[in-house]
C-alpha cells in the first residue's frame, strides 16, 4: 500500500482533482464545502494498476493550500511515499506553489508528479508552454527536477489517464516500506464513531500493527488497546508499513489524544525534547537561521515550539547547510531519520528542514567542539542500523559477519547495531543447519510471496496432483542465489522457514500450500466410482492398466491422484488393483507362507484363482516392496 499527498496553492483544485480520480470528496468539514476550501487534511483512495499488472492500492491525503492552513498541510505531508503538485494553468506558479514544494523537498519525499489542472480553461497552447517551462525551471532547483508534468481536467476528465500512468511508474520505482519491528502512527485525525467510541487516524511505518495489540499513546504513555482496524473503510486484522489506517482505541478517549501523539508498542519508543539534527535552510528564506532563535518544529503530524542551537558556525544564511540541536518545549517522538521542518512562528514562514541525526543526544554540547562535528558528520552518513539494513536490502541472505563487512561501519558500532536489531527482531534470521542467514523483513516476505505465488499457479495449473515437485519449483523461482549446492541449502532452507510460518506443507520431492487438497469434479468422482466398483468386481484378475484409464476417461491426472492417494495400487507396469483386494492377497500370501514355508508361482495363480500373468507381476510387486524374497523357484518371507 503505498500513499500520496496533493500539494500545492489555494484554489488551484486540489480536492477536485482528488475526488475525479477517486470519486470520492475528500472535503469533509462542513465550511470546507461552504467555502470551497480545504481547511483540514482530507483522505480518499484509489486502485491504481501499476506498470508490472500488479494493483497497487492508494491512500491520498488531501492538504490545504492556503497559508493560514499551512501547519496542517505539514501534518499531512510527513507519511507520504509520493506528492501530486497540482499547478493551475490559468494561473501557474504562485507564493504556495513555491512553499510547498520546497517542504516536499526539504521532507525528501520520494517522488512527485506535477498535474497542470485546469487546462479547460486555457485555450492558448502556447500559454500551457510557457507555464510548462515555468514549473520545469523551478523543479530544477529541487530533487525533483526530473519529475513529469501531466495537463489535466477535472472538468472534463482530460489527461486523468495520463496521470494515472505517471503515478504508476513513479510508484513503481520506489521501495517497499521497510519493517523495523517498531511500529508507529502519528495520529492526524481523532474523532468518535457512536457505538465504537475513539478512532484515530494515520499513516503507519516502521512496522506491522494487528488486532488485539496492547499500544502506548506517546508522548504522554497512555496505555490503549486496538479494539478494530481498517484501511480505505475495510476492517482488517493486520496493518503493514505504509497503510493508512484507522484505529478504533479502548482505554482513552478522545479528549486525551491530541494531533502529533504516536500510537506505538510498548516500551518501542522514547519522546524526546533534545535532539541533533542537519539542517538546510531555504534560499529564500527570509532571514539567516540565528543561534537560539525561536522557531516551530513540525515532524510526523506534530509541532512543537522549539529553540535552534547552530553548532559549528555563528548563523546560517539562505542556502546555506549545517547541525543544530534543538531545545524543544515539549516531548515529541522522533528516530533517527525523520524528517523534519522549522518554521518562523510571526510572521509565519518556512526556514527550511533536514533530518534528525540523534533523537537522544547524551547533553547539550558545546557550539564549536571539533569532536561533536564530526561525530554529527558521521551520523549524517546514516545511523547504523538503518545502514545495516540498507546493505541487507541489496545483499540479502548473508552471514552476520558478512554484513558487517559489506556495511562498512567501525565493527563495534555495526555489531552493537546488529544486536538491536536482532533482539527487536527487526531483520529476519533464517536457520540454514550451519551459520544463520540474514534478510530484512521485506526482503523474507518477498521470498514468502515467490514461493507461495508458484506454488499457487501449479495448483491452479493441475488440481488433482497433490503438490509441486521440489526441483521443479527451484527452477521456477529462476534466482541466481539457488544455483549450485549452496543454493540448493538455502533453497531447502527458505521451504523449511516457509513451512514453520505456515505457508506451505512439504515432504522430501514436493511441495504443496498448508491445507490444500487435490479437489474432484462432481464427473469425475461418479467415473471414480464406476471404476472402482468395477475393480471390485473383477478381484484378483483386474482389467488393465490402460482399460482403467479408459474408464476414467482417459483422465490420466484422476488416475494419478487414485495412485497417490492409496486406493489403486500400480502393481508392476500393467496392472491397477484396488488397495483392499492388494491388502487382502498380501495377507493371505503372508498367512500361506507361515503355514508352508514357502509359496510358488504356480501356487499363488491357484491360492487366487487367476492365471499365470497376474500371479507373476502380483508376486514380483511383493519382492519389490521387500515383503518375499525369492527362494530357487519358491518365495519366502523376507
Amino acid at each position: 500500500m503505498r500513499v500520496l499527498g496533493t500539494a500545492g496553492h489555494v484554489d488551484h483544485g486540489k480536492s477536485a482533482l482528488v475526488h475525479a480520480l477517486t470519486g470520492i470528496e475528500p472535503d469533509r468539514l462542513k465550511e470546507e464545502k461552504l467555502r470551497g476550501m480545504t481547511l483540514d487534511l482530507g483522505f480518499a483512495w484509489m486502485d491504481l494498476p501499476l506498470p508490472t499488472g500488479h494493483v497497487e492500492s492508494i491512500g491520498i491525503v488531501d492538504v490545504p493550500g492556503h497559508i493560514d492552513f499551512i501547519k496542517n498541510m505539514l501534518a499531512g505531508v510527513g507519511g507520504i511515499d509520493a506528492a501530486v503538485l497540482v499547478i493551475a494553468a490559468d494561473e501557474g506558479v504562485m507564493p504556495q506553489t513555491r512553499e510547498h514544494l520546497a517542504i516536499l523537498d526539504v521532507l525528501g519525499v520520494p517522488s512527485l508528479v506535477v498535474a497542470l489542472a485546469k487546462v479547460d480553461l486555457v485555450d492558448d497552447a502556447e500559454w500551457l508552454d510557457l507555464v510548462e517551462l515555468d514549473i520545469a525551471e523551478l523543479l530544477q532547483t529541487t530533487h525533483f527536477a526530473q519529475s513529469p508534468i501531466v495537463r489535466v481536467s477535472a472538468i472534463t476528465g482530460a489527461g486523468l489517464d495520463d496521470l494515472r500512468g505517471a503515478l504508476a511508474a513513479q510508484l513503481e520505482r520506489l521501495a517497499p516500506r521497510r519493517n523495523r519491528a517498531r511500529p508507529r502512527l502519528p495520529v492526524d485525525r481523532i474523532f468518535t464513531l457512536s457505538g465504537f467510541g475513539t478512532v484515530v487516524t494515520g499513516t503507519l511505518s516502521d512496522g506491522a500493527l494487528a488486532l488485539g495489540d496492547a499500544v502506548t499513546i506517546l508522548p504522554r504513555g497512555l496505555a490503549a488497546r486496538i479494539r478494530g482496524m481498517q484501511s480505505h473503510k475495510q476492517t482488517i486484522t493486520r496493518a503493514e508499513p505504509g497503510s493508512r489506517v484507522a484505529l478504533n482505541l479502548t482505554g482513552v478517549g478522545t479528549d486525551d489524544l491530541r494531533r502529533g501523539d504516536v500510537v506505538a508498542l510498548p516500551n518501542t519508543l522514547q519522546p524526546t525534547v533534545l535532539l541533533d539534527a542537519a539542517f538546510r535552510l531555504l534560499p529564500d528564506a527570509p532571514r539567516p537561521l540565528a543561534h537560539n532563535m525561536a522557531v516551530d518544529f513540525f515532524t510526523g503530524a506534530s509541532e512543537t515550539p522549539a529553540r535552534v542551537r547552530i553548532l559549528g558556525a555563528e548563523q546560517l544564511d539562505p542556502g546555506m547547510t549545517g547541525w543544530v540541536q534543538l531545545r524543544l518545549e515539549k516531548p515529541v517522538v522522533a528516530t533517527a531519520g525523520d524528517r523534519y521542518i522549522l518554521r518562523m512562528p510571526s510572521p509565519s514562514a518556512t526556514l527550511g528542514g533536514g533530518t534528525v541525526l540523534s533523537p537522544h543526544p547524551r547533553r547539550r554540547w558545546r557550539r564549536f567542539d571539533p569532536s561533536v562535528i564530526e561525530r554529527l558528520r558521521t551520523l549524517a552518513q546514516g545511523a547504523p542500523d538503518e545502514i545495516l539494513l540498507q546493505t541487507l536490502a541489496r545483499h540479502r541472505f548473508v552471514s552476520a559477519q558478512e554484513l558487517l563487512g559489506l556495511s562498512g561501519l567501525d565493527l563495534a558500532a555495526a555489531g552493537k547495531a546488529l544486536a538491536e536489531l536482532t533482539a527487536a527482531d527487526g531483520i529476519f534470521t533464517l536457520e540454514t543447519g550451519a551459520e544463520p542467514l540474514l534478510a530484512t523483513l521485506e526482503g523474507w516476505q518477498q521470498v514468502r510471496a515467490r514461493l507461495v505465488d508458484a506454488v499457487d499457479a501449479y495448483h491452479r495449473l493441475y488440481p488433482l496432483r497433490r503438490g509441486m515437485a521440489r526441483s521443479e519449483l527451484r527452477s521456477k523461482l529462476q534466482d541466481a542465489a539457488l544455483s549450485g549446492s549452496a543454493g540448493l541449502r538455502l533453497f531447502n532452507s527458505w521451504l523449511d522457514a516457509d513451512a514453520r510460518a505456515g505457508d506451505l506443507e512439504l515432504d522430501d520431492s514436493l511441495v504443496w500450500r498448508a491445507g490444500f487438497a487435490p479437489q474432484v469434479s462432481a464427473a469425475q468422482q461418479g467415473r471414480v466410482d464406476r471404476t472402482l466398483a468395477r475393480l471390485a468386481a473383477a478381484g484378483y484378475s483386474p482389467p488393465s492398466a490402460e482399460e482403467v484409464a479408459d474408464l476414467l476417461g482417459g483422465d490420466l491426472p484422476l488416475l494419478e491422484l487414485l495412485v497417490e492417494q492409496g486406493r489403486l495400487v500400480r502393481v508392476g507396469t500393467g496392472l491397477l488393483y484396488r488397495q483392499e483386494e492388494f491388502s487382502a492377497m498380501v495377507e493371505r500370501v503372508r498367512a500361506y507362507i507361515q503355514a508352508h514355508g514357502a509359496i510358488t508361482l504356480a501356487e499363488t495363480r491357484d491360492l487366487f484363482e487367476t492365471s499365470r500373468k497376474f500371479a507373476q507381476a502380483f508376486l514380483e510387486e511383493l519382492d519389490a516392496r521387500r515383503i518375499t524374497r525369492r527362494a530357487g523357484d519358491a518365495r519366502v518371507l523376507r
